[in-house]
Parts: C-alpha cells; sequence; structure tokens
C-alpha cells in the first residue's frame, strides 16, 4: 500500500481536485498563503523538546500508522502525564490565518491522533489547532464523528491514488480565488461540459475565418 502523507488529508478536504494534481501530477505552486505558512511552520518546527511541569513539549515528531499506511510530521507533541503516571500524547498543529468554516485541519489533527495512538498503543481524545491570526489555540475533540470523517477522507484519497483519476473541477470563488494551483487547474475551463467548450470554440475559430476573409474581400 502506497503511503499516504497527513498533509494531504487536508488538501483533499479543502478540494479533491487539489489533492490529486499534488499526488497524481506532482503539482505545485507557491503564493502569499504558502510562504506565509511556510514561514510559520519554519519557526515551530525547528526540532528538539523541552520539559515544564507535568509536560513534555516534542517538536518536529515523526508520526507513523501501519495497517493506515500514513506518515507524516506533527508540528508539537505534548506528553502530558496523568495521575497514573501515564504520558498521554496531545498533538498541536499550526496554521497560518484563522478556523476554517469547512473541517479539513481537525482531519489533519486527527489523522495525526491515530498515528500517536498506533505508535503508543494508547486512546488520544484531545489536540488542539494554533491559529496564526487569532494567536490561540483552538481545542479539537476527537469524537466519533471527526473520526469516522477522517477515515473516510484516508479512503478517498487512496481510491484517486489507485484509481489515478484526477476529478473535475469545482468552480468555488471563496477556494479557487486563493489557490495557488489555480494556474494549473484552470477551474472555469475544465468546469464547463468539454463538449460545449469544444463546440464554442470551433464556432469562434470559424467567426476568426470569416472575418478575416470579410477583410481580404
Amino acid at each position: 500500500m502506497q503511503t499516504l502523507y497527513l498533509s494531504r488529508l487536508q488538501h483533499y478536504l479543502f478540494c479533491p481536485r487539489q489533492f490529486a494534481l499534488i499526488e497524481l501530477e506532482c503539482a505545485w505552486e507557491e503564493n502569499v498563503y504558502t510562504a506565509e505558512g511556510q514561514v510559520m511552520h519554519g519557526k515551530v518546527n525547528s526540532g528538539g523538546h523541552d520539559t515544564r511541569g507535568n509536560i513534555k513539549s516534542v517538536r518536529t515528531l515523526p508520526l507513523g500508522h501501519k495497517s493506515l499506511a500514513l506518515e507524516g510530521v506533527a508540528d508539537v507533541v505534548e506528553y502530558r502525564t496523568d495521575e497514573h503516571g501515564v504520558q498521554i500524547p496531545y498533538p498541536i498543529e499550526y496554521k497560518r490565518g484563522k478556523p476554517k468554516s469547512h473541517r479539513a485541519d481537525e482531519v489533519q489533527l486527527c489523522a495525526q491522533a491515530l498515528c500517536l495512538e498506533d505508535m503508543h498503543n494508547c486512546k488520544v481524545t484531545e489536540g488542539a489547532l494554533f491559529y496564526g491570526k487569532t494567536r490561540r489555540r483552538h481545542a479539537v475533540t476527537f469524537d466519533e464523528e471527526l473520526r469516522a470523517l477522517t477515515l473516510e477522507a484516508i479512503n478517498d484519497c487512496r481510491y484517486i491514488i489507485e484509481s489515478g483519476i484526477t476529478p473535475k473541477p469545482i468552480y468555488s470563488t471563496s477556494k479557487c480565488r486563493n489557490c495557488s494551483l489555480k494556474e494549473v487547474c484552470h477551474p472555469k475551463i475544465f468546469n464547463k461540459n468539454a463538449k460545449a467548450w469544444l463546440s464554442n470554440q470551433i464556432t469562434a475559430n470559424l467567426n476568426e475565418v470569416r472575418q478575416v476573409n470579410n477583410n481580404d474581400d
């Protein structure tokens, strides 16, 4: 089974076509938003660890899940010692901007929790998303609904990978406007019916030919 990287789940939930362009066609373009994200992660992902009280924080922690064939890196994992002396992982993912209306960030964080559960043979019930604009943590509970959504996203990603088919675009002003791959994706063009688009192109070419002939006359 081919490895699926945790960060790709966020791309899939945001836009299945974006996921496929990155995963299948190795497409990638930078813009101001991706650059801001890299700068933010560069500050966080310095490696190393520190301990404060009963919390040990580990940065840039490699993650994996054998049966799900997941791999990735957690920005920060806090190991919190409970009343029984057991260290419980608490993943924290850093994101630019502010909380989203969709659950893509939550799914990526939940997938990290699944990896930590597989690695440590424990139950991870909660984590947090830290957004650069609000400058605060937003707690995320890994309930059954979010776990089911995460597993569904993993399966959907696997289907795209195994089929090798890039989904057709669904144009959305709010999403497509800020997407770094919009010049690769061409959502407005490919969102149209192919037959209708071809017919319009032929008509436009014929009109150009008629215009040239009229000018020659």
